[in-house]
């Protein structure tokens, strides 16, 4: 079995972290935390679990997980989030590969207003999140950045959970947050903005989340996700409308 390095990036996330971090002991060769700085008791629950606990000023997602990156000893490195933990099953499936290819594509599972969300678009989400870091490199993308193998690749098939938002209200900051960085990367692709297109692209995402993806089978929470799922489409390519219009008014 090749030794893993586990990679988790935090900020203030003493509510998930000791969650995540008990679901890879099982398999991890090496824990590296990269923290952002918290202000809660984030780091000293990380120690509980490891030595390699590093504090670095945040420079976007890509890079930081770069910073993290840079920090592993091992050639394999398993990336996950302070708000994932590994499935004891998938726990099982990673101990026992043989590594015979250059990357494993993980499948995520999200817990949502108490239940498991299997529609909307949201499972499998298949992300790229165990491979050789030998063999790729991560996106500079701005937000939803992703780890790119040169190589063969797999899908394991167990879920990693993930516990994204713990409340509507908190959703909601999320989506702000995200909107605002999704702007920011139009603006780098050179996507020229209009309200017409943030309306359509919005309309789209409802019919594609409920009704493609089957949305409606969650039930009430299933409408919420894809409503939700709609506004932060509206709500990017409007973001990106108005920087456009405050630098234009700026020259």
């Amino acid at each position: 079995m090749q030794r893993i390095s586990t990679i988790v990036l935090t900020k203030n996330e003493e509510k998930n972290i000791e969650r995540c971090l008990k679901s890879v002991v099982k398999f991890s060769d090496e824990l590296i935390v990269v923290d952002c700085y918290s202000d809660d008791d984030t780091v000293e629950i990380a120690r509980r679990f490891t030595e390699n606990v590093y504090q670095n000023a945040w420079p976007g997602f890509s890079r930081q997980r770069e910073y993290a990156l840079s920090k592993t000893k091992n050639d394999w490195v398993l990336w996950i989030d302070a708000d994932e933990e590994v499935s004891p099953g998938l726990a099982d499936e990673i101990a026992a590969l043989d590594f015979s290819v250059d990357g494993y594509f993980l499948a995520r599972l999200v817990h949502y207003l108490g239940a498991w969300i299997r529609h909307c678009g949201w499972y499998p989400d298949h992300t790229m999140r165990l491979f050789n870091k030998r063999k790729g490199r991560f996106s500079d993308s701005i937000v939803h950045e992703t780890f790119k193998v040169q190589g063969k690749t797999k899908r394991l098939d167990h879920p990693l959970f993930h516990y994204p938002y713990r409340d509507i209200s908190h959703h909601l900051v999320k989506i702000n947050s995200y909107a605002d960085l999704a702007a920011l990367q139009m603006a780098k692709w050179g996507k020229k903005p209009s309200v017409s297109s943030a309306l359509s692209h919005c309309l789209a995402k409802f019919f594609k989340m409920y009704l493609v993806k089957r949305g409606f089978l969650d039930g009430r929470r299933g409408l919420v996700i894809s409503v939700l799922g709609s506004y932060y489409v509206f709500l990017k390519y409007i973001k990106h409308w108005e920087k456009t219009r405050i630098a234009a008014t700026a020259r």
